[in-house]
């Protein structure tokens, strides 16, 4: 729970610093096929794989101004957000998902995380839902009501619904227009670091006298994922708090709000 409440502060705070609005006014300009942005989705959604929520947010919130402008239906970008978040983050071993199977999982010849490691390849749900969203994605192939979203899309209709009162949503006013691309970049990545290096260190790779584990793959088989994510999340936050302070792309005041 800690951990998602930090992911939660950090959307805030690259929302809020004006990262997400620059990286999504770059795809802008760089994404010129609705198929394009559709795979853009799907590849900031692959590589934002430490959470499913987390992914939900930042994913949406950058790539809505470039699937509306290519007229992709929101329906059609929230089942792209969508089949990517969980299915991405259920087979990443660095992810809330490894912290919650492995805690189910009771202390016996095996660890929880190590469980988990060797099941990822026979979780075809996860791997079959992400073979078949690049299918209808690049084959341009939509049934259903989806074929009627993405029809009415292709008219001007992004919602096709008379009750679409989220129509008229924006983006966080507050944003700062100075963001850059690397505004959202980096806390990303630093992230992923800090949430490896925490689970190192939840597995003591760094522990000098206990002699337990020689390596980072044992290390790593015998982490405590969720001490490990909830150390380097926390870490994290307060890197991207100081980061953002030391460009000067947000405040004090507004760091504090946004958590």
């Amino acid at each position: 729970l800690l951990f998602l409440i930090i992911l939660g502060a950090m959307v805030c705070l690259m929302n809020r610093a004006g990262g997400s609005a620059a990286f999504g006014a770059w795809a802008s300009k760089h994404i010129k096929s609705r198929v394009g942005a559709q795979l853009a989705t799907i590849a900031l959604g692959v590589l934002i794989f430490i959470d499913d929520y987390f992914n939900c947010l930042t994913v949406g919130s950058v790539m809505r101004p470039v699937t509306d402008s290519h007229k992709v239906s929101r329906a059609k970008l929230a089942y792209l957000i969508d089949a990517t978040a969980a299915p991405v983050c259920i087979i990443a071993p660095i992810s809330s998902w490894a912290a919650a199977v492995a805690g189910f999982v009771a202390e016996e010849e095996v660890s929880g995380f190590q469980l988990f490691l060797s099941a990822i390849p026979y979780n075809f749900y996860a791997l079959l839902t992400i073979v078949m969203m690049l299918a209808i994605t690049v084959m341009k192939f939509d049934y259903g009501k989806m074929r009627i979203h993405e029809e009415n899309a292709l008219n001007g209709d992004l919602f096709t619904s008379d009750a679409a009162t989220f129509a008229d949503s924006t983006d966080d006013i507050n944003a700062n227009p100075k963001g850059k691309v690397i505004d959202l970049i980096i806390p990303v990545v630093m992230l992923i670091i800090a949430c490896v290096i925490g689970l190192i260190y939840s597995g003591g790779f760094f522990d000098s006298t206990s002699g337990s584990y020689h390596n980072i793959i044992e290390a790593f088989s015998g982490a405590d994922a969720s001490v490990g994510l909830l150390y380097g999340s926390f870490c994290t936050l307060v890197l991207t708090v100081a980061y953002f302070l030391v460009r000067r792309v947000i405040s004090f005041k507004n760091c504090m709000e946004s958590i």
